[in-house]
């Protein structure tokens, strides 16, 4: 049966993130006190970069490779961070020990241009140095979507052209996701399967999609989507472990006639998808037998990097 509403980033229930603290340029303040600037270029402007990570066993979840994207999206539009990365896992460390947290938590770390000296663009007017923030909760995604899987439907908005506004950059600039995923819920939909700019199959709002044809596992070629760390994940866990797995163009009559299809993200790893423009996906409802395994491998391979 399909839940009605439900997303990708569903998650159990936890009253613990009720009180949580958050990390604001430096100091660990309780929720209801954390706080922006109106004049931060990220509220103001959508200038910014953020990366979403998952703690394990007092580890974060493929670190290196968040650092990685961070640093060179950072790099790419002139922000300098104002932290190295032991001075990032310092302050990561500090905001999960402030919690109490340990495993199973997930978080979105933030950081923009800064605040503004007047309401415009141009990024000089930032002068006072970046605003970095660290929401660290309490996280398990919900065990049902793995058994009802998600809904996508086509949706108008597709991701554009790189020198539009490249689809690699984890920017906070999103508002072609929010509409795609607007146009989702209006068609009835979880999420918004978007294409690229020549009609091929590229990704979802929020994640990767992967299909599974044949024994073979198929990917867009990433040329107009966020390169994801999950995603890279799973494209080489299939490498190591004999699973055909291309990155190419595929056309929508390929998603339909897939025998299943999932999506990829830090915080639901894999979640399966069960339905297309209303049309079911595979013989089943939730998780097919490729998706499983690729699910269990992944859990081994984060359980190994983050191993004490």
């Amino acid at each position: 049966m399909k839940i009605s509403g439900q997303t990708t980033h569903d998650a159990e229930e936890d009253v613990r993130n009720q009180n949580i603290k958050i990390y604001v340029n430096g100091e660990i303040v309780p929720r209801e006190e954390a706080k922006v600037s109106v004049y931060d270029s990220g509220f103001m402007l959508g200038d910014g970069m953020w990366e979403g990570m998952r703690l394990y066993n007092g580890k974060w979840a493929f670190f290196d490779e968040h650092m990685d994207r961070l640093f060179d999206s950072c790099k790419a539009i002139s922000l300098n961070i104002g932290l190295d990365r032991d001075g990032i896992l310092d302050a990561l460390t500090k905001t999960a020990a402030a919690n109490g947290m340990t495993h199973d938590v997930h978080c979105r770390l933030m950081i923009t241009r800064g605040v503004k000296s007047k309401p415009f663009q141009h990024p000089n007017l930032s002068k006072s140095g970046p605003t970095v923030v660290i929401i660290m909760e309490h996280s398990k995604p919900a065990k049902h979507l793995q058994a009802t899987g998600i809904s996508l439907a086509t949706v108008p908005q597709v991701r554009g052209l790189p020198m539009s506004q490249d689809a690699k950059y984890n920017s906070h600039s999103k508002l072609n996701c929010v509409i795609a995923c607007l146009q989702a819920e209006q068609a009835g939909a979880d999420e918004g399967l978007m294409l690229d700019p020549h009609g091929f199959v590229n990704t979802t709002n929020a994640c990767n999609f992967f299909i599974v044809r044949k024994g073979e596992v198929w990917t867009s070629t990433g040329d107009y989507c966020m390169n994801g760390v999950t995603r890279q994940k799973v494209i080489d866990l299939c490498r190591v472990n004999d699973i055909p797995v291309f990155e190419k163009n595929y056309s929508l009559v390929e998603a339909y006639g897939a025998d299943e299809a999932f999506l990829t993200g830090t915080f639901g790893a894999q979640t399966p998808v069960s339905l297309i423009d209303g049309k079911r996906i595979g013989s089943h409802d939730g998780i097919g037998p490729i998706t499983a395994r690729l699910q269990t491998l992944y859990g081994e391979l984060v359980a190994q990097n983050t191993r004490s």
